[in-house]
C-alpha cells in the first residue's frame, strides 16, 4: 500500500519563512535605522513643539516641560516683526543669479575638457576640482580684503563703490565656491555625449560657443535640472557668507537674518524655532516637487562617465 506525505499548508510555509528572515543582522539593521530617524527626526520635532508653545509659558514652566497651550502666534509674530517676506526676496536675489551663473560657467568648462582634446584639459578639470576641498575659513582674512579694496565702478551693481556688503559680492563668491563641484558632476555626464556631435557640428560650419549652447546644452537638461536643485539648496542654506561679508542686516539672506533675531539681553528661541522652519520651507518645497531630480543630482557624479 503506497503511503502519501501531506503537504503542509501554504500559510503555514509562509509562515516559516517569514520566521527565518528574522536574523539578528537584520533586526540590527533596522534598529540602527530607526534610531537614525529618531535622531533626525528628535530635533525637528522639539523645533516644531518649541515654537508653537508661547514664551510666557516657557518661561513659568521651562523649556524641558509640559506646554498648557500651543498656537501660531509666534510664526505670526516673527513673520511680520522680522520682516521674512524682504529677507525672502534678499535670498531670491542672491540664489537666482548664483544658480544660473553657475550653471553656465561650469557648463562651458565641461564642455572645454570633455568634448575637445588639447593638452591641458585634465589638469584644467583637477584644478576646478579641488576647489572643493578648500575650507571657506582657510580664505577669509584675504577674501574680507580684497572685498574691502576692490573697487566696483557701477553704481548698479553695488552702491558703495565694494564687493563689500553688496549682493554682487555674496554671489559671486557662491559662484566661485559652486562651479567646481559643479564642473566636475555635468563633465561626467557630458563624457556620454559622444564627440563625434560636436565633430559633425564643426564640419557643418557652427563654433564652439554655437555648439554648446545649440547642442550640448539641450542633450544636458537632466544634468543641468539635477545641479540647478542642487545648487538652490546650497545656496539657499548657506550662513558664512553672508554674515561676514555683509554688515547690513536688511541685505543679508534668511538664514543669516535669523542672526537679527537674536537680543542683546534676551533672546526669544520660540520664536527663533518659528523663523528657522519658516526659512526651511522653500527647500522642502523644491525637495519635494523635484525629488527625482535630487536624488539623480545626487548619484550623477557616481553613475556617469
Amino acid at each position: 500500500m503506497i503511503q502519501t506525505r501531506s503537504l503542509p499548508h501554504p500559510r503555514v510555509r509562509v509562515a516559516r519563512v517569514r520566521t527565518a528572515r528574522l536574523r539578528p543582522g537584520r533586526v540590527a539593521l533596522h534598529a540602527f535605522l530607526i534610531l537614525t530617524v529618531a535622531v533626525w527626526l528628535i530635533p525637528l520635532l522639539w523645533a516644531v513643539y518649541t515654537a508653537l508653545r508661547p514664551i510666557e509659558d516657557t518661561t513659568l514652566q521651562g523649556y524641558y516641560s509640559v506646554a498648557t497651550s500651543l498656537n501660531f502666534n509666534n510664526f505670526t509674530g516673527v513673520w511680520t516683526d522680522a520682516e521674512l517676506p524682504q529677507f525672502y526676496w534678499n535670498t531670491l536675489i542672491i540664489v537666482v543669479p548664483g544658480v544660473i551663473l553657475t550653471l553656465l560657467i561650469a557648463s562651458m568648462i565641461a564642455f572645454a575638457v570633455t568634448q575637445f582634446g588639447w593638452r591641458f584639459n585634465l589638469l584644467v578639470l583637477m584644478i576646478f576640482t579641488a576647489g572643493n576641498l578648500l575650507p571657506p575659513q582657510v580664505i577669509i582674512v584675504p577674501l574680507y580684503w580684497l572685498y574691502l579694496n576692490i573697487p566696483i565702478p557701477f553704481d548698479f551693481i553695488s552702491d558703495n563703490g565694494l564687493l563689500y556688503d553688496q549682493y554682487i559680492g555674496i554671489i559671486l563668491i557662491h559662484v566661485v565656491f559652486q562651479v567646481g563641484f559643479a564642473t566636475f558632476v555635468l563633465s561626467n555626464y557630458m563624457r556620454t555625449i559622444t564627440k563625434e556631435i560636436t565633430e559633425s557640428a564643426l564640419v557643418d560650419g557652427a563654433n564652439a560657443l554655437r555648439i554648446w549652447w545649440s547642442v550640448i546644452l539641450p542633450l544636458c537638461r537632466p544634468a543641468l535640472a539635477a545641479m540647478a536643485t542642487l545648487l538652490f539648496t546650497f545656496i539657499y542654506n548657506d550662513f558664512f557668507w553672508a554674515l561676514i561679508l555683509m554688515k547690513s542686516g536688511d541685505k543679508r539672506p534668511i538664514t543669516s537674518a535669523l542672526n537679527n533675531l537674536q537680543g542683546a539681553f534676551f533672546t526669544n528661541y520660540n520664536r527663533v524655532a518659528a523663523g528657522a522652519l519658516l526659512a526651511a520651507i522653500p527647500p522642502v518645497l523644491i525637495y519635494i516637487v523635484l525629488q527625482k531630480q535630487f536624488v539623480r543630482g545626487l548619484a550623477l557624479g557616481a553613475t556617469k562617465g
